[in-house]
């Protein structure tokens, strides 16, 4: 299943590839854009060469930081969404999409706001990179990207 399976350990160094859901991608981004949150994709111990990547928002009492506690198991990969989207673009804002329209009522500006961000949500889904770059021990790895969904 990976490379030199027996002498690497069960660290993130094994990982070729993340699966992702085009959702999950889609989620993050826009829950961490519209939030004071930060969230992520995140996998968990133990390691394998291909490894499925869901939804996490980071809560910095959580314990799951990005270093490695020495002897104990690995800690959690968390992988930006933004970095696995190319070309993301700009979240509509609702003050223009109004702008776009100001002469329409309270209900058409919320309905073609809502159009907006769905149209935002399915572009980003769309653009979900091939790759992405993760970092193990001090450096950075490119790892194959599968987008489920």
């Amino acid at each position: 299943m990976t490379d030199d399976e027996g002498s690497r350990g069960a660290g993130p160094d094994r990982i070729r590839s993340v699966a992702v859901h085009r959702e999950d991608v889609a989620n993050a981004i826009e829950a961490t854009l519209r939030s004071d949150r930060e969230v992520v994709l995140r996998a968990t111990p133990p390691f394998s060469g291909r490894m499925r990547a869901r939804l996490h928002a980071l809560d910095a009492g959580s314990g799951d930081g990005d270093a490695d506690a020495g002897d104990g198991p690995p800690a959690p990969l968390h992988i930006d969404p933004r970095a696995l989207v190319a070309d993301a673009p700009p979240y509509p804002e609702v003050d223009d999409t109004a702008a776009e329209h100001p002469d329409a009522d309270l209900a058409a500006r919320r309905k073609r706001h809502a159009e907006a961000v769905e149209d935002w949500r399915e572009t980003v889904r769309e653009r979900v990179a091939e790759t992405v770059e993760i970092e193990v021990d001090g450096e950075t790895r490119t790892v194959d990207v599968t987008a489920l969904g």
